[in-house]
């Protein structure tokens, strides 16, 4: 079974910062295309970010400027860098890890913007 746990999220102030990581199996960090989804309460669950090949990276374009993921293969953790967090930017982050045959989860951290 493997396992995809995020840590990091929590309450800020618009305008704020926050690091969430995710434990990735180390056999897995580095060979899977990595990202990080969020779901906001009502909505579909959206694309964030990923990191894929060496360290090629995709952004959607309501995060462009603000956010950075990363990853660490020897720890076996990604990261996303989130800065001038907005009150849209509220919702569960997912961490997420796919090949062509197999697609894994994390449980989820609640990011929360508001003041």
């Amino acid at each position: 079974q493997v396992q995809l746990v995020e840590s990091g999220g929590g309450l800020v102030l618009p305008g704020g910062s926050l690091r969430l990581s995710c434990a990735v199996p180390r056999d897995i960090i580095g060979h899977y295309y990595m990202s990080w989804y969020r779901q906001a309460p009502g909505k579909q669950r959206e694309l964030v970010a990923s990191i894929f090949n060496v360290d090629r990276t995709y952004y959607a374009d309501s995060v462009k400027g603000r956010f950075t993921i990363s990853r660490d293969n020897d720890e076996g953790i990604l990261f996303l860098q989130m800065n001038t967090l907005k009150p849209e930017d509220t919702g569960v982050y997912y961490c997420n890890a796919k090949n062509g045959l197999w697609d894994y989860w994390g449980q989820g951290t609640q990011v929360t913007v508001s003041s």
